[in-house]
């Protein structure tokens, strides 16, 4: 079998920003850095040699640093930020640049590929690193090869390939919490012309934490992985490669982290103007939860702030008042338990994920000069997961029977009709199950299913000019729904649908309001609240990259990239509460499908120079010019109805103009390498979402950022290494405002937040809420109220009413409805965006004889504060974290033994990474994501 079937950078053990293992190396030089090749530039090229800045790092490197998979990178990666989102996704932020956008047709700013092939659905921070050659990170927008949508940069996984002998490896762990991994590789030759690698990872450990309720583990993890690789080689000039890899997990991951809410009560008066006394003062309570927004927003690192929600304040608290079921706030008096990691839900977490990757590779070499490379990749991807919405038990159940003031009140027999629909209170929910308490879930799902087909021609002539040029088509299409069911919001349909129809459970068309009977959903009932959009991309480019040698040293490099999005969603409303069953159609005066398509020039422009300094072995240094390009999409549809205020109905594209220099040096007889790399960037379009009446909205807004950073790897004796890898990082926005629902007005004490009848907030002048409260307290009907947010007419729109918060019109008491005070957003920082990253490391190796290595290795990071928000306020900022891991190797190489310690998080860090704030319907709390607490074990492997 031909040998070309071996990769060099399976021959070559390299440096990277962590410790590697050596290799044999020249006599008089025994401690001399070996590089890893890298395919940054989609050919093989000696890290050091390669224009880019780019972190790798091989199997061992990952092993001994204890960097398991995608979400560990950000120890190791100079200004790299890393943090799970609030519906499944992730958010991997380099330079700055991320995903900070909440949409089904939004696109990652960081590309996540496999193998050099485009992944957007995937599983890398979820899955583990298991037989991989190695784990690239480029930062800096990627224009021309990599392309489209890497405005942050490129994450790209390289699996081990078969070789052309035979090789096995099979290695066990154990660990703190149960944990129990298992991994496997065994290769085997098939003839002078195949061969099949096979490996597999498997991690079952138990919950970080307790379900409260349920007195069972909360988020444990119950997955595996399994790769099969069959490679083609029948001749020297001709390879090939055909790969299938899967993956798939069934447990009770938590895909949010622990909620936040500093409980909002609502101001004791309005202006000096009490609340009812009437019906002993159970009008004045609904009316003051009418006057509360949930959660206050305060500080993350705050007393009180793992307190609960005032559900007054909640779409399912606004049908709890208005059908009678709730009195006040159901979880009065109610504190969360401190303990990050534990849960007191109703039911324990759901999380299912199965993916599969097929993906086929030809590397033909035409001429000795030309090398055609075609590569194909198949991916399906299926997600399912449901969990409780608060995930904290109410202090106190619903009503046995009505609470007096209800909007309901007035018709005849309703607390007979109440009894027998709600016998001792107990709410028949087919989705959230029988309970007599406040309940509710929700469910994030998603199937998709990707194509890439990419073509790539380069040369390697002998003479001074080279080029790469291609072509890249990409389909992905994805259906998915995020489901959330209350059961007050049934409740209340039940009751108005036994009054209109006679059935509480109908699910036939109008008038009847349709009460899916299935307690997985199914799109058909109209009781819960069901974001469905499928999504359809069409993308292709094409794209190439001309070199030019000026010399034995300077080269010369110019690439450009043309890309097309075509972006399809299919126009569904909300139904939530409207009458009939099914998805619902689009709103009125919108298309069926929603149509945007972008087009788009990319590249780059640049030198690399190999200078003789003298006090250097090598040296590198290069300047680019690199315009990067990610495409806009369609917000999800606003659901509408009176007193909603809806976004626009898409966002526009994000660009960058990156200007950055670097040099890569390799100095002292080759024992260091020292690299640094300043950039600066004009960021056009920046995209960040926020969701405003249960409707995620993406803003663009413009920024400036500047940064540096270092890495070195140093061996100043035979058997010590030492690295560094720090970054810099200066974000600034250019302009623009933007209204934060957390303060809609600023703090400006002449300004009201009040709760619209769809439980959205709306801001009116103090005045303005005096005169509707007394209206209300008049007539003694406290849901008057709801209407304070409704524009009656369109008179006094563009009025400012206080702060620069501007009317959009009047409402039925006279006064002026404004959805908030915009917030000038000039100077401040992006988000997720810290200002230093510093990663340092040391690790030595003593040999003992008989083929016998020790290797101690430890590892201290460290993140200063950002904010989780554009709006930096204090609510926004995330203090500094560190983490530390240690890990300990005793090795027989000749052998084929390894036996491993290792303790992650070794000073149990409680560290926050971000937070998402949730919508004014659901209270505004916030999901706060945190880090791995502290684990230990230890492995055995053993190689054939």
């Amino acid at each position: 079998m031909s040998n070309t079937l071996h990769l060099r950078s399976l021959l070559i053990v390299g440096a990277s920003a962590v410790a590697l293992s050596t290799i044999a190396s020249p006599a008089w030089s025994q401690n001399v850095i070996q590089e890893l090749v890298v395919t940054a530039q989609k050919r093989e090229e000696a890290l050091q040699d390669v224009p880019i800045a780019v972190s790798a790092f091989n199997q061992d490197a990952l092993e001994k640093a204890k960097i398991d998979g995608g979400p560990n990178l950000v120890l190791a990666v100079p200004n790299v930020n890393f943090s799970k989102g609030n519906f499944t996704g992730y958010n991997f932020q380099i330079r700055g640049i991320g995903s900070k956008l909440v949409a089904g047709s939004g696109d990652a700013g960081t590309g996540i590929h496999l193998n050099n092939a485009p992944l957007i659905a995937n599983n890398l921070f979820e899955t583990e690193f298991y037989d991989v050659e190695r784990v690239e990170v480029l930062r800096g927008p990627q224009g021309t090869l990599y392309g489209r949508n890497a405005t942050g940069g490129v994450v790209n996984m390289i699996t081990a390939k078969p070789i052309d002998e035979f090789e096995a490896m099979v290695r066990g762990e154990i660990g703190n919490y149960s944990s129990r991994k298992l991994r496997g590789m065994v290769n085997v030759p098939l003839g002078d012309t195949f061969a099949l690698r096979l490996a597999g990872s498997y991690l079952k450990r138990d919950g970080y934490g307790k379900n409260l309720v349920t007195g069972n583990d909360a988020d444990d993890r119950d997955l595996y992985g399994m790769r099969a690789t069959l490679a083609f080689s029948p001749t020297d000039e001709f390879r090939a490669y055909f790969m299938w890899d899967h993956f798939n997990e069934e447990d009770n991951r938590s895909r949010i982290g622990k909620q936040f809410c500093t409980k909002d009560n609502g101001p004791a008066n309005v202006g000096g103007v009490g609340y009812s006394a009437a019906a002993g003062g159970l009008v004045g309570q609904i009316q003051r939860g009418f006057f509360t927004q949930g959660c206050q927003a305060t500080s993350l690192y705050s007393a009180g702030v793992l307190g609960t929600v005032n559900s007054q304040a909640t779409l399912g608290g606004l049908f709890g008042a208005l059908g009678g079921f709730q009195t006040g706030d159901a979880y009065a008096g109610k504190m969360q338990t401190t303990d990050v990691r534990d849960i007191e839900s109703t039911f324990d977490p759901i999380y299912n994920s199965k993916t599969d990757i097929y993906m086929f590779n030809v590397d033909w070499d035409l001429t000795e000069d030309l090398k055609l490379t075609w590569l194909a990749a198949l991916t399906k991807y299926d997600l399912f997961t449901r969990q409780d919405y608060n995930r904290y038990v109410p202090s106190t159940n619903f009503n046995s029977s009505p609470n007096p003031v209800n909007a309901l009140a007035g018709v005849p027999g309703y607390a007979g009709l109440y009894a027998g629909l709600f016998p001792g209170g107990v709410v028949n929910d087919p989705q959230n199950g029988a309970y007599n308490r406040f309940t509710t879930s929700d469910i994030s799902s998603a199937n998709t299913e990707q194509w890439s087909q990419e073509v790539r021609l380069q040369s390697a002539f002998d003479g001074p000019f080279n080029f790469n040029v291609g072509a890249i088509m990409v389909r992905f299409q994805a259906t998915g729904d995020y489901f959330v069911m209350f059961n007050t919001g049934t409740a209340w349909y039940q009751a108005n649908n036994l009054l209109t129809t006679g059935n509480p459970n109908c699910n036939t068309a109008a008038p009847c309001v349709g009460v899916d009977p299935n307690q997985d959903p199914n799109r058909s009932g109209h009781n819960y609240y069901d974001a469905y959009g499928p999504y359809d991309l069409r993308s292709h480019a094409f794209f190439g990259e001309l070199y030019y040698e000026l010399s034995d040293t300077l080269k010369l490099t110019g690439g450009l990239r043309y890309t097309v999005d075509d972006k399809e969603v299919e126009n569904h409303q909300v139904t939530l509460g409207t009458p009939g069953t099914g998805i619902g159609g689009p709103l009125p005066g919108t298309p069926a499908i929603l149509k945007t398509k972008f087009k788009e020039t990319t590249g780059r422009v640049g030198f690399d120079w190999k200078p003789d300094l003298g006090f250097t072995d090598e040296t590198l240094i290069y300047g680019f010019f690199s315009r990067g390009y990610k495409a806009g999409g369609l917000n999800s549809p606003c659901s509408g109805g009176a007193g909603v205020i809806c976004g626009p109905a898409s966002f526009e594209p994000e660009f960058i103009k990156s200007i950055e220099f670097g040099a890569k040096n390799t100095l002292l007889d080759g024992t260091m390498t020292a690299n640094l790399t300043v950039f600066t960037y004009d960021y056009e379009g920046y995209q960040v979402s926020k969701i405003v009446n249960r409707a995620s909205t993406n803003e663009n807004i413009d920024a400036k950022v500047k940064g540096a950073e270092f890495e070195s790897v140093w061996q100043p004796l035979d058997g010590l290494r030492l690295n560094a890898a720090i970054g810099y990082l200066d974000t600034e926005i250019q302009g623009g405002v933007s209204i934060d629902t957390f303060n809609r007005t600023q703090s400006n004490p002449n300004l009201v937040v009040v709760k619209s009848s769809a439980a959205s907030n709306c801001v009116v002048s103090l005045a303005s809420a005096q005169t509707a409260l007394t209206i209300s307290n008049t007539v003694g009907n406290p849901f008057a109220l709801l209407s304070v947010c409704t524009p009656a007419s369109t008179a006094g729109a563009g009025t400012n009413i206080g702060s620069g918060a501007i009317a959009v019109g009047t409402n039925a008491f006279g006064g002026l409805v404004s959805d908030g005070v915009p917030v000038g957003l000039e100077g401040k920082e992006l988000p997720n965006a810290p200002h230093w990253t510093i990663s340092l490391g040391a690790q030595y190796d003593w040999d003992f004889g008989d083929g016998w290595n020790v290797t101690v290795r430890g590892d201290y990071y460290k993140q200063t504060e950002t904010f989780a928000r554009i709006y930096n306020s204090e609510p926004d900022r995330i203090n500094n974290w560190h983490n530390v891991n240690l890990t300990l190797t005793v090795a027989n190489r000749e052998k084929g033994w390894e036996i491993g310690a290792y303790v992650k998080n070794a000073t149990d860090e409680e560290a926050i990474t971000d937070f998402y704030l949730t919508d004014d319907s659901s209270g505004l709390f916030r999901n706060a994501f945190y880090t791995e607490p502290r684990t230990y074990g230890i492995s055995l492997q053993k190689r054939f």
